[in-house]
């Protein structure tokens, strides 16, 4: 059974958001946004997300805040934190506490289909001790 990956886009710019809801649904992704951290719980409390593509810094909320959250209550949801402000501690320290990648800005669409593609990969190999469904992005970019 195959099933389209679900992604939540986290990011207080509208234009990034809207540029990585754009790519993702090219992709025939099932993608949701939220503007901060705050929303952003609010949203996966509602359901389950295969994949959160999250800014590090956002009003109220950071990511580094969302992130830990999302892995103590949704350990099963991909994480891949997205800055503008990248440096190695914060890397670090996002790695720790379970992000599955760590991105730069400017993210091109592309990367962000390459990243969300092998974090959605990640997730159905480890899930493979339970059910046997697939989860899609559609085509993988070269």
């Amino acid at each position: 059974m195959s099933a389209k990956a679900k992604v939540l886009v986290v990011d207080d710019e509208d234009v990034v958001r809207r540029a990585y809801v754009r790519t993702l649904s090219s992709e025939s992704c099932k993608v949701e946004e939220a503007w901060d951290g705050m929303e952003a719980l609010l949203a996966m409390e509602k359901q389950s997300f295969d994949l959160v593509l999250l800014d590090q810094r956002m009003p109220g909320l950071d990511g580094m805040t969302v992130l830990r959250t999302i892995k103590e209550k949704w350990p099963e949801s991909e994480v891949i934190m997205i800055t503008g402000y990248p440096a190695i501690e914060s890397a670090k320290e996002a790695v720790a506490l379970g992000a599955y990648d760590y991105l730069a800005k400017p993210v091109g669409p592309d990367e962000v289909i390459n990243a969300a593609n092998a974090a959605v990969r990640h997730k159905k190999w480890a899930l493979r001790g339970g059910p046997q469904e697939s989860i899609s992005l559609g085509r993988v970019a070269a």
